[in-house]
C-alpha cells in the first residue's frame, strides 16, 4: 500500500510541475505600453515618409489606403483578408495573397486588428502601425518575439 501510495504521489508531482513552471514564466511577463512603443512607430512613419496617418486612442496607427464600399466587418463577422506582416525593420513574419484560406471571426484576432479593420468596408485597404501591446505582447508567437511592434498591409476581400 505503502508503494501504491508513494507512486501516486510521484505521478501527481511529474505531472503537475511543468504547469507550474508554465504559470511562473506566464507571470513573469511584462507588457510593454502602447506610450512606450510610440516613438518606435513614429520613428518607423517618418524614416518611411509615410504621412496621412491617424492615431487612434488605444496607441494604433493606421493609414487608409482605400475605404473600400458597403459593409463595414462588427466583431462577430468573418473577415476575409490579403495581408502582409513584417516588423519595423522590414522583415516579413508571415503574408496571406488567398483571402479564401483566411477566413476569421474579428473578435478572434489580436486588437490591432479588431480596433483597425473596422476602420475600412468590403474592397478597402488599410496599413496598421501596432504597438506590441495591441499584438501578441509579451508571449512570443511564432517568429515573433515578445513585445514586438507590428506592421501590416491588410486588403479587406470579404465579410461573412
Amino acid at each position: 500500500m505503502r508503494k501504491i501510495t508513494l507512486f501516486l504521489f510521484c505521478a501527481i508531482v511529474i505531472v503537475a510541475a511543468p504547469s507550474c513552471l508554465k504559470n511562473k514564466e506566464l507571470e513573469s511577463c511584462t507588457n510593454v505600453s502602447a506610450a512606450t512603443d510610440e516613438p518606435t512607430i513614429l520613428s518607423y512613419l517618418t524614416s518611411n515618409n509615410i504621412t496621412g496617418y491617424v492615431k487612434h486612442s488605444s496607441g494604433l496607427y493606421y493609414k487608409v489606403i482605400t475605404p473600400g464600399a458597403g459593409a463595414i466587418p462588427g466583431s462577430g463577422d468573418k473577415v476575409y483578408v490579403k495581408y502582409k506582416g513584417y516588423f519595423t525593420n522590414k522583415t516579413s513574419f508571415d503574408s496571406e495573397t488567398d483571402a479564401t484560406k483566411t477566413g476569421w471571426v474579428l473578435n478572434t484576432l489580436i486588437p490591432g486588428w479588431i480596433i483597425g479593420l473596422p476602420m475600412i468596408s468590403k474592397g478597402g485597404k488599410i496599413e496598421l502601425y501596432v504597438p506590441s501591446s495591441l499584438g501578441y505582447g509579451c508571449q512570443p508567437t511564432g517568429p515573433i518575439p515578445a513585445n514586438s511592434v507590428l506592421v501590416f498591409e491588410i486588403e479587406l476581400v470579404d465579410i461573412g
